[in-house]
């Protein structure tokens, strides 16, 4: 199956890498064949972090939100290492704040912001809760969609008439 690889030009992966992307894609019906694709496209590259964006993608789509879970906390933990931020929130809060229009940070943002989503999918709603209300607090241009996922967490149930 040939394919234009050339669509991807910003990927900095090797061609192989942008290959399995497309098949990956155009294999979407057959999710185990897709799988496979994004699974060797992660292997090769490590912590891509082009590559883990475009895996969780995959996996939040496929509703396997086990695995996008575990994507996102790859790419938090590589942000986090590459940053070298804090372990403690209240000590990394600041930095994120005063830093969050750089790209790096923006990407962890996002990846924290997805990782509330993903769990509020697996049902731990007081963890996602959390995250959303910790970026919601930092994202004063509502970037990252965590105060919406918060106020669906927190509204009250409506009552029925």
């Amino acid at each position: 199956m040939q394919t234009n690889i050339n669509k991807f030009s910003w990927f900095q992966v090797p061609e192989q890498v942008k290959e399995l992307l497309i098949l990956a894609a155009q294999n979407w019906e057959n999710t185990s064949e897709s799988e496979k694709y994004i699974q060797k496209a992660l292997s090769l590259t490590g912590e891509n972090t082009d590559v883990l964006v475009a895996a969780y993608r995959f996996f939040f789509y496929k509703n396997n939100y086990f695995l996008a879970l575990q994507i996102t906390r790859q790419l938090l933990d590589k942000i986090k290492k590459s940053e070298q931020f804090p372990d403690e929130w209240e000590q990394l809060k600041p930095i994120l704040v005063n830093r969050r229009e750089e790209p790096p940070i923006r990407l962890y943002l996002n990846a924290y912001a997805a990782t509330g989503l993903v769990l509020a999918k697996l049902g731990e709603i007081e963890r996602a809760k959390e995250i959303s209300l910790r970026v919601q607090e930092i994202d004063t241009k509502h970037d990252f969609g965590a105060g919406i996922l918060l106020d669906v967490l927190t509204r009250p149930a409506e009552e029925d008439d």
